[in-house]
């Protein structure tokens, strides 16, 4: 199976989550904005970046690039995103169909890779175990945020 493909199959299962959950769903045109989801919860619209994470053999972890990739014919560049790219990073596990939801500051947080670690025979737990399937962070985001849903104006009160 190829990147694109996974991370088609990591998008699609992203969207059902979020239908579950009672939220829309915009999907962009093409590929070129740092984004790949847009969910309105409660009129709150929030950017949302879709990664698929792999299983590393040595390790025993789950990794994932926080990087953009960017490709042509020639060449395969890695690019750290900006804060304002997108809000939410969805890092998903297919084979145990969850998902990391990582606010966009402690997803570029960290260095070029995130081991996200499913073992239960450590010790401690990782810094990253507090934002498994924390789906919750996207709903209380929509709180704060400024809503994209008007009040509606009758013709006559608009201002020209």
């Amino acid at each position: 199976m190829d990147t694109k493909l996974k991370g088609d199959i990591a998008e699609q299962a992203a969207v059902l989550h979020a239908l579950k959950r009672g939220w829309g769903v915009l999907k962009p045109v093409g590929d070129r904005l740092p984004y790949d989801l847009v969910f309105d919860v409660e009129g709150t619209l929030i950017k949302i970046q879709v990664k698929y994470a792999w299983f590393d053999e040595p390790s025993g972890n789950y990794v994932v690039d926080n990087r953009r990739t960017k490709t042509n014919r020639r060449q395969m560049l890695r690019v750290a995103y900006n804060p304002a790219d997108f809000n939410f990073a969805l890092v998903y596990i297919e084979n145990l169909d969850l998902f990391y939801i990582f606010p966009i500051d402690i997803f570029i947080g960290y260095g070029s890779e995130i081991h996200l670690v499913e073992a239960e025979k450590r010790q401690r737990k990782p810094r990253s175990a507090q934002y498994r399937n924390a789906w919750e962070l996207i709903l209380q985001a929509s709180v704060g945020k400024e809503s994209c849903v008007r009040s509606p104006v009758k013709f006559p009160e608009a201002s020209f």
